[in-house]
């Protein structure tokens, strides 16, 4: 019933600014008790939690990540956004975008998104 689609560039240069949008059908983002999650996955490593964004507004980070990320959203159009800035090759990941009823961290937890390649490319 929920889905989730993410979307924006396939491909960033090294030091812009990688923007995501995840867009929300079969259920509204202000919702009460729902997280909004953005996890990446590098090639060959594991899942990296990288923020979230809850019903109310209010955004939780990880901290590894938090000087160069923000995540914000359109409640009327349903979406909400990444942005990751001064990016590098190791930025380069599968990006994912989820709904659960807390923040969630792996695939067995609430809704995914197909997920979007980036590559960040010189």
């Amino acid at each position: 019933q929920v889905q989730l689609q993410e979307s924006g560039p396939g491909l960033v240069k090294p030091s812009q600014t990688l923007s995501l949008t995840c867009t929300v059908s079969g259920g509204s983002i202000t919702t009460n008790y729902y997280y909004y999650t953005w996890i990446r996955q590098p090639p060959g490593k594991a899942l990296e939690w990288m923020g979230a964004i809850d019903w109310r507004g209010s955004t939780y980070y990880n901290p590894s990540l938090r000087s160069r990320t923000s995540i914000s959203r359109d409640t009327f159009k349903n979406k909400f956004t990444l942005q990751l800035s001064s990016v590098t090759p190791e930025d380069t990941a599968v990006y994912y975008c989820a709904r659960g009823q807390t923040i969630v961290r792996n695939k067995g937890q609430g809704y995914w998104g197909q997920g979007t390649q980036v590559t960040v490319s010189s």
